[in-house]
């Protein structure tokens, strides 16, 4: 246990060690607080775009979805090779159009692109209400993470508030940068771990791969396959598409297009990074053979499936390599998302409520400041919710995949859309998200005698639908107010 504790000590100092020093030589003005001085080249921007692969939803939602609902999980390895396929075509532009209007945050673009403020403020704000879930995601994790690989020694509260308190340091110190360089440290140790613990624990418990898989089946009749209903085919469908469409349209990963050095780091990267998630792999591995080796595990507690298996088979030392690698998939998106929230209002919300009069370092100053505003109210619900971590993600996704219609639109030579329909159709669609989320509603339950392929598809799917009809006919309605074709297009 002492060593556990060690280990993951260890790597949450060095974590801010690297957080604080990547400042070095750098004045932290606006630009280089938030985007680095838009001087990443494709190794940077590669690990801050897989950021996103490897966080806590992939060392334990993926583990944990695979342990509990079996076939599903699929789609996690489905989403990321569609996302960055897309990338290929539309991150160039955003890229350029950003560099050339000197945008730092995802709201600044479409303000721009639609001549709307008021957009941005409302885009702004479905940023940073997505966010909140997210970062309770990677805090949740790592107090299971800490927790578990203590052996309980750390309780989950403890840690939480101390990971939140190291990522708010690194993150007030150096920005965007502290994330960049904890990166690094970080995939070159969930690689090896996943690869790891996807290729020995079937191997140790069944003899092979395909041993655990008959194993599993002989076990869990079905478990591998689709259910007929519920999360079926057409749920599986809906889902990669929603998840993929709202891949860049998070806040934090939007703003990591902005740190490139130029528009071809982002074709290279596309080729690479569908590669690079086939790793996740070893993790859905992880939780099929603790489906068998560690039954019994329920609701919240599926998230604990890998860590589970790993005190199970594994000294204390190995346990706290485990751990320490856990630690840092949930520092350095979560520096990210800190950032990015912190910026959006300070930048996107407070000025706007203050008329728009805001210079730049008023702006990082009141970021820095709203740094550990937002890491207390993420911590407060991580402590207090119960949530499974893929189901908090998915209604991130479901809320910030409304951005993507109108995103589309903007880049389009002659954008269809107005900004009254844009307004229209993002409120539409969030509002859809909130109805079925609070009213615990489905396709199903609204519609029983719809068949099933129907009343499957994820809500946030349809919500993306009632988006795009209500953008058609309020733009359709608006036509005569569409932007001046100077404003509009991918510049």
């Amino acid at each position: 246990m002492i060593i556990a504790l060690v280990l993951i000590a260890l790597t949450t100092i060095l974590a801010l060690v690297l957080g604080i020093v990547a400042r070095k030589r750098h004045q932290m003005n606006l630009e280089q607080w938030t985007v680095g001085g838009r001087r990443f080249g494709p190794g940077l921007v590669f690990l801050l775009l897989a950021g996103e692969i490897y966080t806590t939803f992939t060392f334990l939602g993926a583990s944990g979805f695979a342990y509990g609902l079996g076939a599903p999980a699929y789609y996690i390895l489905s989403y990321f090779p569609l996302a960055y396929v897309i990338s290929y075509f539309i991150l160039p532009k955003v890229w350029s159009y950003a560099r050339q209007h000197g945008l730092v945050s995802q709201p600044d673009f479409f303000a721009h692109k639609f001549d709307s403020p008021a957009l941005g403020v409302l885009v702004a704000l479905v940023g940073v209400v997505s966010l909140v879930p997210y970062l309770v995601l990677q805090f949740t994790g790592l107090g299971v993470i800490v927790q578990t690989a203590s052996y309980g020694a750390v309780p989950k509260t403890v840690s939480i508030i101390i990971g939140a308190a190291v990522v708010t340091l690194y993150v007030i110190i150096s920005g965007i940068r502290g994330s960049a360089w904890t990166a690094v440290v970080k995939d070159i140790s969930i690689i090896g771990v996943a690869a790891f613990l996807g290729l020995y624990l079937p191997i140790h418990y069944f003899g092979g791969m395909s041993k655990m898989f008959e194993a599993l089946n002989t076990a869990k009749p079905g478990f591998l396959v689709f259910a007929a209903h519920g999360q079926s085919v057409s749920w599986f469908v809906s889902t990669t598409l929603l998840t993929a469409l709202g891949f860049f349209m998070w806040p934090h990963t939007f703003g990591s297009i902005f740190t490139a050095r130029n528009a071809a780091v982002f074709r290279k990267n596309a080729v690479v990074l569908p590669l690079y998630q086939l790793l996740l792999l070893f993790v859905l591995l992880v939780g099929f053979t603790a489906t068998l080796v560690v039954p019994g595990l329920k609701g919240a507690a599926t998230n604990m499936a890998l860590l589970k298996i790993t005190v199970a088979s594994f000294p204390s030392w190995m346990v706290g390599i485990v751990g320490a690698v856990g630690v840092l998939t949930a520092l350095v998106p979560g520096s990210l998302i800190m950032m990015s929230s912190a910026t959006v209002l300070s930048r996107n919300i407070i000025a706007a409520l203050r008329g728009g009069e805001q210079s730049n370092e008023d702006t990082v100053r009141l970021a820095k400041f709203l740094v550990p505003v937002v890491a207390i109210i993420s911590c407060y619900f991580a402590i207090a919710g119960s949530s499974t971590i893929v189901a908090m993600l998915l209604m991130g996704y479901s809320f910030v995949t409304q951005l993507f219609p109108i995103f589309i639109c903007s880049l389009m030579r002659r954008n269809p859309a107005t900004k009254e329909g844009a307004f229209a159709g993002i409120l539409v669609g969030v509002a859809t998200v909130v109805y079925f989320t609070l009213a615990h509603q489905s396709i199903g339950k609204l519609m029983p005698g719809l068949p099933d392929v129907i009343k499957d598809i994820n809500v946030g799917f349809v919500a993306l639908v009632a988006n795009v009809a209500a953008m058609a006919v309020v733009s359709a309605v608006t036509a005569g107010r569409r932007l001046p074709l100077a404003k509009q297009g991918a510049d």
